[in-house]
């Protein structure tokens, strides 16, 4: 059952990896938050899968949270957004390689941090940190290399799902936690949506850069 475990929540974790770098090369912003919604799918999936490993049932209560707020609530009202701000792209910062070279060496980061620094753990728990970090820093990435607000709310998100990954990977995390981190998350939602439906109306277009010209004189 040990192998078991281990094989499906690394490969849940893989999943929620291979995610975080399609979205760092996806240039629309359905295909944005389709990506985002597969996610949130996988993070109740991997909750699920680890509440039936530990024997708890609140990482049940967790995995139906995910797939409520992450698979469909945030989704739609991204959607939603996108449908009343009229934006439809959502193009990358970066090109496509240096995008791919950039996540991976973020992920060279996470690894050389996340081993050392849990040693002493089940090797389950250091890997599946190692992953949740990864698509932290991936996330990170993608707010840093997009122009797009909205664009830049699904890294945020995404940064989110990382820790909850972290989260619900740790034997004993309190409920209360993931609630919270949950209500949070919903929080930053409506926040990005009605960030960006102001920013259309104020200088008719979702790309922060637009921003600038709106700034004081900078000397």
């Amino acid at each position: 059952m040990g192998g078991l475990a281990y094989d499906i929540a690394h490969v849940l974790g893989g999943a929620m990896l291979l995610c975080s770098f399609l979205l760092l090369t996806q240039r629309r912003l359905g295909g944005v938050i389709w990506l985002l919604a597969v996610q949130g799918l996988l993070l109740a999936m991997a909750a699920a899968w680890q509440g039936y490993s530990q024997g708890s049932v609140h990482l049940y209560a967790s995995a139906a949270i995910a797939v409520a707020a992450k698979a469909v609530a945030i989704p739609l009202a991204l959607r939603e957004a996108t449908r009343r701000t009229g934006g439809t792209g959502a193009d990358a910062g970066l090109p496509t390689m240096p995008a791919l070279l950039g996540g991976g060496a973020m992920v060279a980061l996470a690894i050389l941090v996340a081993l050392p620094a849990s040693a002493g753990t089940s090797a389950l728990m250091r890997e599946d940190l190692a992953i949740a970090l990864s698509v932290l820093l991936l996330g990170l990435l993608m707010m840093c290399t997009r122009r797009h607000a909205l664009a830049q709310a699904a890294g945020l998100l995404s940064m989110e799902n990382a820790l909850m990954l972290a989260a619900v990977g740790a034997a004993g995390m309190p409920l209360v936690v993931e609630l919270s981190a949950a209500g949070l998350v919903l929080v930053v939602a409506a926040l990005a949506g009605l960030f960006g439906m102001r920013m259309r109306e104020q200088v008719a277009s979702l790309d922060t850069q637009a921003l600038d010209a709106h700034r004081g004189d900078r000397h």
